[in-house]
């Protein structure tokens, strides 16, 4: 039988729930100016969940920028070309999220946090998607989000055939338990 993996009632102490890189991934969209739209995929997502006392969630995600794959190895070279990206120099993207009631990861809603990205860190809100954990300890819970972000108050607005100024972003976090 389904047992919510997330009680709305406050835990003791803290516990830790680790995102497992090898079933996470973060997705993103582009429209150019030919009607194209690039597609693309960050392949290593890492991070934790934690749950505090009071029974409020804190996801911290950190991606790595040179995990993108993309249709084309020509469009993969220009995401981490200084225009887009900028892996050279910036090799994470990080989102911390703010505490957010359990209910919220469970039933779905708004997931608000600071996304860190090209050396600037600026608010974002995400759409989270109903969650049908099971249990973390059976390693079939998994958390997805969506939202859209502005590309140029990243620095990402040197590209004249990117159309675009919003880019559509897509989380799938997969959580473990943490190591004890």
């Amino acid at each position: 039988p389904y047992t919510p993996l997330f009680r709305s009632t406050p835990t003791a102490r803290s516990t830790d729930y680790r995102i497992a890189v090898d079933r996470s991934y973060a997705d993103f969209a582009v429209r150019l100016l030919w009607l194209h739209t690039i597609n693309g995929r960050f392949m290593h997502v890492a991070g934790q969940l934690r749950i505090d006392p009071h029974g409020l969630a804190t996801v911290d995600a950190r991606i790595a920028v040179n995990s993108v794959v993309t249709d084309s190895a020509r469009f993969r070279r220009w995401m981490l070309a200084p225009e887009f990206f900028d892996a050279a120099h910036y090799r994470t993207i990080h989102f911390m999220s703010a505490p957010v009631a359990l209910s919220v990861l469970s039933s779905g809603g708004a997931l608000d946090g600071q996304l860190s990205m090209r050396g600037v860190t600026r608010p974002i809100r995400f759409e989270l998607m109903p969650s049908t954990c099971a249990a973390i300890a059976a390693g079939d819970c998994v958390i997805e989000a969506h939202g859209t972000l502005a590309r140029g108050e990243f620095g990402m607005n040197s590209h004249r055939t990117a159309r675009a100024v919003h880019v559509q972003l897509g989380l799938r976090i997969a959580l473990s338990p943490a190591a004890e």
